[in-house]
């Protein structure tokens, strides 16, 4: 297992070679069927559950292509601004696994149905690098290998496995970068951004929800290294199944430091495929790469050629959604901010719920406040995405207006948005419930306003002789009396009344 004593610095790394990457992202796409079959695709169903002849390889059992994957792989090639093949087909890659029924994998070799297009990814400090894609073409996924009684959870060690064949067949889409060079010493930068801006993209386009989490994309990140002022690319390695955009950027960084490492010590890179370890940030070897001839390609027989027509393809083009990098720089123009709290904002994934509140009638700045603040630390703490919390963009924008209303102070507001978390009800059914309504009654006020200046004598005579800052004493006595529950600026408002001073 290689480990952090066989690395180089990243700063030594970077001074003796160039790093050249390709990123190659497999997204499932959200049909409700598989990609050549009937079967659902619906997850969490018992193992085994969703199968048939055909995503089984069964003799005899003939495939039929999901027009609905065709659809979307156009999509996502039209919004990477690849040309759209107007002829293309299906191949088999020919190799055994266990989790691959078929013993090959129904995917598109050399006539993809996307191909020559690019995807602009803004880097932290907003600068803009330009990623050229090679291909995006349509494929099935495999089966799933569950190994048992190992330490890892892999093969090695496992006292044997189990395949569950749900997976088998549902629809993916790979997209392929060109060489990306001339990152330096940004590569792994640039590979996360190159993800991040590509997960927003396909969510935009309503074709995958894109959980890496889940499986639904994930990054193999392959990673070669040069001498500097040397045209040839070097031996590649190809990190398989990342599933984090932290963890795409650890897999370059960890590479690029190994591979210096092995030429430094005057060894030669293998090209193999390797497994990236969360806990350590490292990898370790897998099984030698092969190549495109070992996989002994040849077209479908079972399967017509795909040929979009090209009114087709332009109707789909016209329906595109806005680029999500031209979305986020025109909502930072709206919004007011500058870049770093747009990158926090789509780093929380927290634009498309306050864009939504925004709708539901919050303005920009409450909505931003919640979704940031108390909403962001929840789902921190409960460690959920903000779109798996308990409330609605809906609910939450009711909870602003009822501040703005003068109805909620902020502390209440907090108390609503716990109750909705905990499934008290709507916004409006836990301030009833929980009785958290601003004591607006000025009679009410006044009464408590009262009782803190005759319990605070000394306090009362500092705001008398000019210290009105001494004002927040007897606001937080009366806060306090009233359960949080008193108008603070009104509060203070009546309490310089009382006492005779002005605010000036």
């Amino acid at each position: 297992m290689t480990t952090t004593t066989d690395l180089v610095s990243y700063e030594d790394a970077l001074a003796s070679y160039d790093p050249v990457m390709g990123l190659e992202v497999h997204v499932e796409l959200g049909t409700k069927t598989k990609m050549f079959c009937g079967c659902s695709t619906e997850l969490g169903a018992e193992p085994n559950s969703q199968t048939c002849p055909t995503c089984l390889g069964m003799p005899g059992a003939l495939p039929v292509v999901n027009a609905i994957g065709i659809e979307s792989a156009i999509r996502i090639g039209l919004a990477l601004h690849c040309e759209i093949a107007e002829w293309c087909r299906f191949a088999r890659k020919n190799y055994f696994y266990p989790d691959m029924p078929k013993n090959f994998q129904t995917s598109q070799y050399d006539e993809p149905i996307a191909f020559n297009g690019y995807l602009d990814v803004q880097l932290e400090d907003g600068e803009t690098f330009r990623v050229e894609i090679e291909r995006a073409h349509m494929e099935e996924d495999t089966g799933k290998s569950l190994h048992v009684g190992g330490a890892t959870g892999r093969i090695h060690g496992a006292s044997h496995s189990l395949l569950d064949y749900n997976r088998a067949g549902i629809p993916l889409i790979e997209i392929v970068t060109k060489p990306i060079e001339g990152a330096g010493e940004r590569a792994p930068e640039v590979a996360k951004a190159y993800v991040a801006e590509l997960r927003e993209l396909i969510k935009a386009l309503g074709v995958s929800e894109a959980r890496m989490e889940q499986g639904q994309m994930r990054c193999d990140v392959n990673l070669s290294l040069r001498p500097h002022g040397r045209e040839k690319f070097g031996t590649r390695s190809e990190t398989k199944n990342v599933n984090s955009l932290r963890s795409v950027e650890r897999a370059a960084r960890f590479e690029i430091q190994r591979h210096a490492a092995v030429l430094d010590g005057g060894g030669t890179i293998i090209q193999e495929t390797r497994h990236f370890h969360e806990d350590t940030g490292s990898t370790t070897s897998g099984r030698v790469k092969e190549e495109a001839e070992d996989y002994r390609y040849f077209p479908e027989p079972d399967l017509v050629p795909v040929a979009p027509p090209r009114e087709w393809v332009e109707e789909l083009r016209a329906s595109l959604p806005e680029q999500p990098l031209a979305r986020r720089n025109r909502l930072r123009e709206e919004w007011g901010v500058n870049a770093h709290d747009m990158q926090s904002m789509l780093n929380a994934g927290a634009i498309d719920p306050i864009v939504a509140t925004i709708e539901a009638g919050a303005d920009a700045a409450s909505a931003r406040k919640w979704w940031m603040g108390e909403l962001a630390r929840g789902a921190n703490e409960s460690g959920v995405s903000l779109d798996a919390l308990a409330i609605t963009p809906e609910q939450v924008a009711r909870v602003t207006a009822l501040v703005n209303e003068g109805s909620l102070n902020d502390k209440l507001a907090r108390q609503v948005i716990d109750g909705v978390l905990k499934g008290e009800g709507t916004p409006d059914e836990v301030v009833d419930k929980r009785g958290l309504k601003v004591v607006s009654d000025e009679g009410a006020l006044t009464a408590a306003v009262d009782e803190a200046i005759a319990g605070n004598p000394g306090v009362a005579d500092k705001i008398r002789g000019g210290k009105v800052a001494a004002a927040g004493a007897l606001v937080g006595a009366v806060m306090k009396a009233t359960r949080g529950q008193a108008d603070a600026a009104r509060v203070k408002e009546l309490i310089l009344e009382k006492l005779g001073v002005s605010e000036g």
